[in-house]
Parts: structure tokens; C-alpha cells; sequence
């Protein structure tokens, strides 16, 4: 499969390393440039130093959570596209935590275990200059 080399850079931001390295691949092999980090607060720290055109985030990670990460993305990047994923929690329903996700100023939302296909698709799309998910 031939992919470009200038796709786009993303931003993984996951705080499971396996979680990270195996979309890392996927990406790269899809031909986006790709940068990961542990938690919200070391992705900020990574958007001003090389901003990344899109960045997939989980929920739930210490030191700053997916929520705060999105809010601050969108704060201080408005133009970067913002996927967010989550597997659920333990008190709030899954969806609930997506929502939050959506009104915190998130592009689009995956739920865990994600399908590659369908989070390559929505790239796509947003980085193409759509939002939301993409048409089936």
C-alpha cells in the first residue's frame, strides 16, 4: 500500500504505552508524522512545541485528564482537530463521558476498543475539513 508521506501530524495522547505505540504505527503506516504523550499536560507542553494538526485523546489519564486536555486544546489550538476515545468508567455510562467530551469542544468521538479503520476514516475527514464522525 503506498500512503503519502505529508498526511498530517497527529498527537497521541493515551497513558497505556501499548495503546500509544500500537496507533503510533497504525498512523505512520497510514503516512501522518505522529507524536505521543502520557497525559494531557505533557501533550500541551508537545502542541506548542510542534503543533499537530489532529490529536486523539483518552478520558481517563492522571496528572491532566482527557476533559481538561480538550479544553485547553481548544483554548489555546481552536483549529486543531480533536478526537476523543474512551472505554467508559466506573460511575458515568460510556456515552456520558463522550458527551462531556463533545461539549468540552471535541471534533468526534470513538469508543474503545476502537476500530482502525473507522478512526482513519474520521482523520480523514476532519483534517480534510469536515466534523464529525464520517458517512458510513
Amino acid at each position: 500500500m503506498t500512503t503519502k508521506a505529508s498526511a498530517g501530524r497527529i498527537l497521541i495522547v493515551d497513558d497505556d504505552a501499548d495503546t500509544r505505540e500500537s496507533l503510533k504505527v497504525l498512523l505512520e503506516t497510514a503516512g501522518y508524522e505522529v507524536e505521543v504523550a502520557p497525559n494531557g499536560s505533557r501533550a500541551l507542553r508537545l502542541q506548542h512545541s510542534r503543533p499537530a494538526d489532529a490529536v486523539v485523546t483518552d478520558i481517563f489519564m492522571p496528572v491532566a485528564d482527557g476533559i481538561e486536555t480538550i479544553r485547553g486544546l481548544r483554548t489555546e489550538f481552536p483549529d486543531v482537530r480533536i478526537i476523543a476515545v474512551s472505554a467508559g468508567g466506573r460511575s458515568v455510562g460510556n456515552e456520558t463521558y463522550l458527551a462531556v467530551a463533545l461539549a468540552a469542544g471535541a471534533d468526534a468521538v470513538l469508543r474503545k476498543p476502537m476500530d482502525f479503520d473507522e478512526l482513519l476514516a474520521m482523520l480523514k475527514k476532519l483534517l480534510a475539513g469536515h466534523s464529525g464522525p464520517p458517512d458510513p
